[in-house]
């Protein structure tokens, strides 16, 4: 392969990286547990950016229910950030089968 024709496809790698580094900035998503009664949000590098939780959790005071709804809802958020960076990537990629792989260091 001759050097320009590296250079080229590096180049292009390097478009392909600050696009997906910029989806990843774009990407939010939400998750609730318990119908609702806590909702998480999260970005896309899976830092908790809002948490609502209902105040009947509350008047319960069963600590350990409302550790289990943030559980889940934060364990739902994370996979959904998944899905969303395995989306973009395809579409980056545009590689069929694509979604399913794992890179390491990006899910």
């Amino acid at each position: 392969m001759e050097v320009k024709a590296l250079q080229q496809m590096l180049s292009q790698f390097r478009q392909a990286q600050e696009k997906l580094e910029k989806r990843i900035g774009e990407i939010s998503v939400e998750a609730t547990a318990g119908g609702g009664m806590v909702a998480v949000r999260m970005n896309g590098q899976k830092n908790l950016t809002e948490v609502r939780i209902d105040p009947d959790i509350f008047k319960s005071k069963d600590q350990e229910m409302l550790q289990e709804l943030m559980i889940a809802a934060v364990n739902d958020a994370a996979r959904r950030v998944d899905e969303e960076l395995s989306k973009q990537v395809t579409e980056l990629a545009g590689i069929p089968g694509m979604a399913g792989m794992k890179i390491p260091g990006l899910f």
